[in-house]
């Protein structure tokens, strides 16, 4: 319950005394002698924001709600509730204090409008930018009188907290439940026959047939040829590795990278699990932050959204040197290994290949990294002006240093994603699917 409320004139009160300024002034030209109604219409203007602030009514009770959690780009509402006792507002006004990662400049605005009853509400839409909690700190409400000139508003601190999670909208979507149906996997892991590592049965061999795969020796006992069925492996061990430094910190259509990047990678985790594999995540900048066991069974998935959700903004170069060793250490048996990372030049790639290179030689890699639209845009644009000219051939230039360095990468054995972030996370779930098939990870 609030009982004092402070009056404030509004901006139609301001600019009507800016008015009177040049008003005053024309009197005293024109009428020396009427010097009497200037100060008098002050006085006015003053006493008609008075009673306008008074006529404002008076607040009974207020809240503000706010959910506790959210994710990446995902739009929620600030919502406030306000009832009034005697008066009736001509216009309500709330404003908030939070993080910027909620709104940005750190503040969210909203008008209230009359609810049915005697209740007011209003909202705020906002959609979080980045991972981390976001402190709601402070709350102002300002309700006008019926004049507009006077109002009365009350600043009130809030003890609420918004936690941020990665983007998980893909796991929850249609587009994934059909197309989990649709591949080898399933919602339930199916037998595969015919390849693999693992032994299912004997079948005759027929022509067409992997030499390789005929057992001899059941053949000599049964004096024909036999071919071993095997089973697709299961159980592969998958780690999605994600660089923190600063250029993934970067914002691509105002989400930074490596959000998009947690995205695609927690759904490719999430299929990872569906398909009987093991899936770990690792996150490092300039030294390794963030390394979880791996994880066998979906019902633990949220362990993998907790410690996505832990990975944080670093604005510093990343060491691949030390990250990339402490996680081959890591690693006992074959993997297969998804990289998500971005470069700006094949000088401060050099590290990053080497440390890639020592990894190609026992586990399966995948680089993954993001179009550059911007890049793309300024390679295409129109050679109107000189400057086009220039930024055309500039973007030129970074493209061929770019592909140069992806051109390396594929050399030394790496399997290469490209793509643009709405289609980042499926292009790295039909890579997977497609490893996981040769059979290469089990070596």
């Amino acid at each position: 319950m609030l009982k004092r409320f402070p009056l404030v004139p509004t901006a139609r009160a301001a600019w009507l005394a800016a008015l009177a300024a040049p008003a005053a002034l024309l009197v005293a030209v024109l009428a020396p002698q009427a010097w009497l109604v200037t100060p008098v219409a002050g006085a006015a203007l003053l006493l008609a924001v008075l009673v306008d602030g008074l006529l404002a009514g008076r607040l009974v009770e207020w809240r503000s709600l706010a959910p506790t959690d959210v994710e990446v780009g995902e739009p929620f509402a600030l919502t406030v509730l306000a009832e009034f006792g005697t008066g009736v507002p001509r216009r309500v006004d709330v404003a908030w204090q939070c993080d910027p990662r909620l709104a940005p400049g750190g503040v969210a605005t909203a008008e209230l409008k009359r609810a049915p009853g005697s209740d007011w509400q209003g909202e705020a839409k906002l959609a979080p930018t980045r991972r981390g909690t976001g402190a709601i700190e402070r709350l102002w409400l300002n309700w006008q009188g019926p004049l507009g000139l006077g109002a009365r508003q009350i600043s009130a601190p809030l003890d609420s907290e918004v936690r941020i999670w990665p983007d998980l909208a893909p796991i929850r979507s249609k587009t994934l439940e059909a197309y989990l149906r649709d591949t080898e996997i399933g919602m339930i892991a199916r037998r595969q026959r015919g390849h693999g590592t693992q032994f299912e049965s004997l079948t005759e061999y027929d022509a067409g047939m992997d030499r390789r795969r005929i057992d001899w020796k059941s053949s000599a006992r049964h004096s024909k040829l036999l071919a071993r069925e095997n089973e697709s492996e299961r159980n592969n061990q998958i780690v999605f590795a994600f660089d923190c430094g600063k250029a993934m910190c970067e914002p691509l259509d105002g989400v930074p990278r490596i959000d998009r990047a947690v995205t695609a990678g927690l759904t490719a985790a999430y299929v990872a699990l569906k398909g009987s594999d093991r899936a770990m995540l690792f996150g490092f900048a300039r030294r390794p932050e963030v390394m979880t066991p791996f994880i066998s069974e979906t019902r633990l998935f949220p362990r993998l959204q907790e410690a996505a959700a832990a990975l944080d903004y670093r604005a510093e170069e990343p060491n691949f040197t030390l990250g990339l060793a402490t996680l081959s250490a890591r690693l006992r048996r074959r993997s297969l290994i998804v990289l998500f990372s971005e470069f700006t030049d094949p000088t401060s790639a050099e590290m990053m290949i080497e440390s890639i290179a020592r990894l190609v030689n026992k586990h399966v890699v995948v680089f993954v990294t993001f179009e550059d639209a911007e890049l793309e845009a300024l390679k295409n644009a129109a050679p109107d002006s000189i400057g086009a000219i220039a930024g055309a051939v500039t973007a030129q230039s970074l493209s061929q240093q770019r592909q140069l360095v992806l051109e390396r990468l594929r050399h030394m054995g790496v399997d290469i994603i490209e793509a643009s972030h709405d289609k980042l996370g499926f292009a790295v779930i039909d890579r997977y699917l497609r490893i996981r098939r040769s059979e290469v990870i089990a070596g």
